[in-house]
């Protein structure tokens, strides 16, 4: 895997993150606290700053500049479950360059951060069908939106969504549709073969 697709792959997802801010923020106010747009703003522009900053040298690295950045500069349950998605990544690319593996370590780590299993209108909603849809070489920013689309008729169980029961359906999750732009940011980068 080559770290400069990685370095590529890193700052598209800023750059969607960036953009789509309000729109995240939007998201998150009928069901979180209406930060979610702002907060992950801020990490993945400082995330790409000590990318700039520190030059990483391997993917693992680059990994873990993220995880470690995400982790410290983005407020609420998104930098500690992002943090925990790059420290899984981190972790599996050490051993490996397949992105399906190197994802699920993340998902893993996302789940023993977070207790959440999919169904649950979270972050993994979105990641586990990713995967299993990138397992079989049939990834498309078509799937990546409908895993995102399918949140909306989910009753929240877990995270501050979950407060609001019956009332949380109707709306998408707001960590399914940054993790969307992760995942749309890995396909337009390169950074995998199809």
């Amino acid at each position: 895997m080559d770290v400069n697709k990685v370095k590529v792959w890193l700052q598209l997802f800023t750059d969607k993150v960036v953009e789509n801010k309000d729109y995240l923020s939007e998201l998150d106010t009928p069901i979180g606290d209406g930060d979610h747009g702002a907060n992950m703003a801020r990490g993945t522009t400082e995330m790409m700053k000590a990318i700039e900053d520190k030059q990483p040298e391997t993917v693992r690295d680059t990994f873990k500049l993220a995880a470690m950045t995400l982790i410290s500069k983005v407020g609420g349950a998104s930098g500690p479950l992002y943090g925990s998605a790059f420290m899984g990544m981190t972790k599996a690319s050490a051993d490996s360059e397949d992105m399906t593996t190197i994802l699920a370590a993340g998902l893993a780590d996302i789940q023993k951060r977070g207790k959440a299993e999919v169904g649950e209108k979270t972050m993994v909603d979105v990641w586990a069908p990713v995967i299993d849809a990138l397992e079989k070489k049939e990834l498309t920013p078509e799937l990546i939106e409908s895993y995102v689309d399918a949140t909306k008729d989910i009753k929240a169980t877990k995270g501050r969504a979950s407060y609001l029961g019956e009332r949380s359906i109707g709306h998408l999750d707001p960590g399914a549709v940054s993790s969307s732009y992760l995942f749309e940011a890995m396909l337009e980068s390169g950074v995998i073969d199809k």
